[in-house]
């Protein structure tokens, strides 16, 4: 008798057959069970699907790959100058690797996280996140930070941004490969730098502090980039004879001495008094002051080895120092603070009554010319990987933080990145120019927009009828578990990473939205493979249903390669008139008004 309709079996298939015992009979049973389970579960695609699927995959992400790699560095050494460092290509996008890769089975077991799988496998799946979305990332991210540093070894106008030990390390500057005087002497030649990064060189000019600003003296700042007006002569406090003079021993500066700081370009000593400093409250202004070295007392300052005893030596690079004014008693820093135009936009330096030992206030010998003196080598300066890479982030970290708009200046507002409002000028203004210009591929940043206002619709409405009970059919509801919590935690990726942008102050700019995009195609990406699938599976019933997914996809990335072929002029360089003049090749693209290319 054939099994009953509803999956159980029939009372004669449960009967003990002739001749056998009851354990036998048991057994023949189950067999039968067993059996007839087989027949009704779905059949599993053979082995060689399932190889020449996976095969299938990794070629497509090799292709992938490989497109990615002949896009990004096709026709790189145009312009010959360097443009940006936050260049990408702005017709490609990671929306293929989203649509193929974010989640390439429908199915829950391989997108949601698993409530009750065994710790063994939570564990599993816990570090396997851990190295792939973690690890993996550090090393890459470290590993591009080694070869940035091997390629840029050379020195340039940025090296005051770092300290002494990272400039020993960069082919053409004065520190690499240097011999200098280690031990300071009176009539050393110095520039002195402040410790914490990003401040520079103590400076001046021969610019005046304007009306109303303290004392009508010379102005002293910190400048970033290596400059004539840095060097300062170190001299007694009592005496203007020429310590070079060959007739005069050699006399070190040690711990405690009071000196006096001539600045080389314009003979006018480090001064201090009770004026208030150009922008900082309670701190005391600092001047350059008299002529020819000859000032007042007011140029007196006692020179201190942090963490030394008293009488040791000053040595170049390595001695931590603080220039306390014998006056007032207030000790020689920089603020950080941005002065006006009159201060040539430099850093504040005031003279703070507050003693605390902060890397505001402390310095070091950088430079340091004394013909009287011996040499040593700075190759013991040289900084390993890690504190090199920790350096430059403090300083990017700090740099960024520091910079704001100017007057009269564009500057791109978090609302335009989204809509593709506006793009960035990366090279180039006129007819004449080889121009590059940054702009989102169109079809990527809409769609984007688009998945993202039709993800919260569809989500919610799946979200509501499950929460109402609505009883969904299990590849329904599968589909449905993918859209909501891959899609959600994208979404969240996308939320994070775009809107505390509207809270920051500093100077922004159209890359900075693109961690932000990254998600957001990702969300294109999990919501269309979702849909189409979904499509697919309702209209089950038609002979070509199976080829909606593939046809949908398949139209996305033929969209999205052919926008970038419109537009890819933008990103590898275009040269004649710009998109306004009708003449212009490019005068179709310009879909928007704002677009400036």
């Amino acid at each position: 008798m054939p099994p009953a309709t509803g999956g159980g079996l029939a009372e004669s298939e449960l009967r003990p057959r002739r001749g056998r015992c009851g354990p036998q009979a048991a057994r023949a049973a189950g067999r039968d069970v067993a059996a007839e389970a087989v027949a009704r579960s779905p059949k599993r695609p053979a082995w060689g699907s399932r190889r020449f699927e996976a095969v299938g995959w990794w070629a497509l992400l090799a292709l992938v790959t490989l497109l990615s790699f002949a896009t990004r560095f096709h026709r790189l050494d145009e312009p010959p100058h360097i443009c940006s460092v936050h260049s990408l290509a702005p017709g490609w996008s990671p929306l293929p690797t989203s649509l193929y890769w974010i989640c390439p089975s429908p199915s829950r077991q391989h997108c949601s996280q698993l409530p009750s799988s065994p710790l063994v496998t939570v564990g599993k799946h816990l570090t396997a996140r851990v190295l792939c979305l973690i690890v993996l990332p550090l090393a890459l991210y470290t590993a591009t930070f080694a070869v940035h540093f091997m390629v840029l070894s050379k020195s340039g106008p940025g090296d005051g941004f770092f300290s002494s030990a990272f400039q020993a390390r960069l082919s053409g500057n004065n520190l690499h490969n240097a011999s200098i005087p280690e031990h300071l002497a009176y009539g050393s030649v110095i520039t002195v730098k402040n410790l914490r990064m990003a401040i520079g060189y103590l400076h001046s000019h021969r610019h005046l502090y304007p009306e109303g600003i303290g004392a009508r003296q010379q102005q002293v700042t910190t400048y970033l980039h290596k400059d004539y007006n840095n060097l300062w002569i170190i001299k007694k406090h009592n005496t203007n004879s020429d310590p070079l003079d060959p007739s005069f021993p050699v006399e070190f500066v040690r711990h405690g001495d009071i000196i006096r700081l001539e600045h080389k370009e314009t003979s006018r000593n480090l001064h201090s008094h009770y004026h208030e400093a150009p922008m900082t409250r309670k701190h005391y202004q600092v001047t350059g002051y008299g002529i020819n070295g000859t000032g007042d007392s007011n140029d007196f300052w006692r020179i201190e080895v942090v963490n030394r005893k008293f009488g040791n030596r000053i040595k170049v690079l390595r001695s931590r120092i603080r220039f306390i004014h014998l006056v007032t008693g207030c000790v020689l820093g920089s603020s950080g603070k941005v002065l006006p135009k009159w201060g040539w936009e430099q850093l504040e330096v005031t003279c703070t009554p507050y003693l605390k030992e902060t890397l505001n206030s402390i310095w070091n010998v950088e430079d340091h010319i004394n013909p009287k003196l011996p040499n040593i080598s700075l190759d013991v300066l040289q900084p390993s990987f890690p504190e090199i890479l920790l350096e430059s982030h403090m300083v990017m970290i700090r740099g960024n933080s520091g910079l704001k708009p100017k007057d009269n200046e564009f500057t791109s507002k978090p609302w335009h990145w989204p809509i593709n409002y506006q793009g960035l000028r990366f090279s180039g203004v006129n007819d004449t120019d080889f121009r590059v210009y940054l702009l989102g591929n169109p079809v990527v940043w809409w769609l984007n927009l688009l998945s993202i206002a039709l993800y919260l619709l569809s989500g919610s409405i799946i979200a509501v009828a499950m929460q109402r009970g609505a009883r969904l059919p299990a590849e329904v509801a599968g589909l449905s578990q993918v859209l909501l919590r891959g899609g959600g935690q994208v979404l969240l990726g996308w939320t994070l990473h775009y809107f505390p942008f509207f809270l920051m102050g500093r100077v922004l700019y159209f890359h900075h939205y693109f961690p932000a995009m990254l998600f957001s195609s990702m969300l294109t990406g999990i919501l269309w493979d979702t849909l189409l699938r979904l499509c697919a599976w309702g209209l089950a019933s038609w002979p070509l249903a199976r080829g909606i997914h593939v046809a949908g996809i398949l139209s996305l990335l033929l969209g999205t390669a052919y926008s970038f072929y419109l537009f890819h002029p933008l990103a590898y360089g275009m040269v004649g008139p710009l998109a306004q003049d009708p003449q212009s090749p490019m005068a179709g693209l310009r879909w928007l008004d704002s677009w400036d290319f």
